[in-house]
């Protein structure tokens, strides 16, 4: 697998007076959309409205804050991480993503795809797809054999748009879970980075 970190240098954006402007929600957008689309963080978005207790959970014509980032003249460096994946890994990886956020939204399963793309990057982990989703005890599907099933359309749409700037919708993240189901609550000391439908995404 190739990796390849390329370096983008991105224009700066004015800062003005108003440390936040005023954005009215419409159908379809989340707040995960919304964060991108005006170049901040969910967290920074989230700072910005604390009348907003579930971030999952936001209302056509409800009213945000979006706060603005960038400074004046100072650049803005991003890092994109670009992972060239075979048709076998792509396809491991839907089928995945499949069993484990099956009922989730697309941005959802999105997510959960970056996470193991996060992992091929950290030095915690293995370096290859197969490694990560067969390693001992990490995720359930390979357990109750639900990864050999399978992957269906909309996850396939999921791993290849985990693939270009998307991978941006969960950075750091490397674990997800469920809170409400999960057995084991060694997640919840760790870091939260966002929240998708019933999925935690934990650093």
């Amino acid at each position: 697998m190739k990796k390849l970190i390329t370096l983008l240098t991105l224009a700066a954006s004015l800062l003005f007076a108003s440390p936040a402007s005023a954005y009215t929600d419409k159908q379809g957008d989340t707040m995960s959309k919304i964060a991108r689309d005006h170049n901040v963080s969910l967290q920074e978005l989230g700072d910005a409205n604390p009348q907003v207790s579930n971030l999952n959970l936001i209302y056509i014509d409800q009213h945000l804050n979006t706060p603005k980032s960038i400074r004046a003249n100072e650049p803005r460096i991003e890092e994109f991480v670009n992972v060239s994946l075979s048709d076998t890994e792509i396809d491991l990886l839907a089928r995945l993503v499949r069993a484990e956020a099956q009922m989730e939204p697309l941005e959802g399963k999105i997510a959960v795809a970056c996470v193991v793309l996060n992992r091929v990057e950290s030095s915690e982990f293995p370096d290859t797809i197969k490694e990560i989703i067969y390693a001992p005890g990490q995720f359930q599907p390979v357990q109750n054999g639900e990864i050999n099933k399978p992957a269906d359309e909309e996850s396939i749409q999921a791993v290849k748009a985990a693939l270009t700037d998307q991978r941006q919708l969960a950075p750091g993240a490397l674990f997800f879970y469920n809170p409400v189901i999960a057995s084991s609550r060694w997640l919840d000391t760790r870091a939260t980075t966002l929240v998708i439908g019933q999925h935690v995404f934990k650093k």
